[in-house]
């Protein structure tokens, strides 16, 4: 199966054929920064789509495609925008928020010291008994049977050694990440600003 074909299959891109019984709900618009690309990949930026319809309005947004459906004032219609643009860059911050979540991305959500994916939880490679710090550099992700089998011993004295040293991630690190956890929900329209830097086929 080829490379878009498996991205296809677990993004699972909605058509634009059933867009006029489209829930309102159901018509989230993807924002991309001026220079077109997503804000976020993980999670993935989405605006409601009144947001979206005000930020329009307020002339900070341009509508780069649109929904199947329409919303109505008795002086105006409008498509719902299904992607849009910022007029402004935002300048992504350089290093991502230290939290639970993040911690399991940049280790792509998977055991640090034996690979599996179920039961995840985090550990502290330094145990805090012996001065260990919850940071970046101290934190990976374990499953649990992993945790109780390391216990409050450092990788070395549990015979465990990591599979990846952990560090402090950039945005654009996590960014990277995400592009190999697709959301369930994806837009047909959202497919060229989401995936512009897959390999074609020929």
């Amino acid at each position: 199966m080829l490379k878009s074909e498996l991205i296809e299959r677990a993004a699972r891109f909605r058509s634009a054929e059933g867009d006029p019984s489209r829930s309102l709900s159901d018509c989230p618009a993807l924002v991309l920064n001026a220079d077109y690309t997503p804000l976020s990949y993980y999670p993935l930026s989405l605006w409601p789509w009144q947001t979206a319809i005000k930020a329009v309005v307020l002339e900070r947004v341009d509508i780069v495609s649109t929904y199947g459906r329409a919303v109505h004032s008795p002086s105006w219609t409008m498509q719902i925008p299904s992607v849009i643009a910022l007029r402004q860059y935002v300048k992504p911050n350089e290093f991502p928020a230290f939290t639970r979540f993040n911690v399991f991305l940049r280790d792509r959500f998977s055991c640090q010291y034996c690979g599996s994916p179920h039961n995840l939880t985090f550990d502290h490679v330094i145990p805090r008994r012996l001065g260990g710090k919850t940071s970046w550099e101290n934190i990976l992700t374990a499953c649990a049977p992993c945790n109780l089998r390391k216990g409050g011993r450092t990788p070395k004295q549990a015979n465990m050694p990591p599979l990846v040293q952990p560090i402090r991630p950039t945005s654009w690190h996590l960014q990277e990440r995400g592009k190999g956890f697709p959301p369930n929900y994806l837009h047909e329209t959202w497919r060229d600003w989401l995936y512009w830097d897959i390999e074609l086929e020929e």
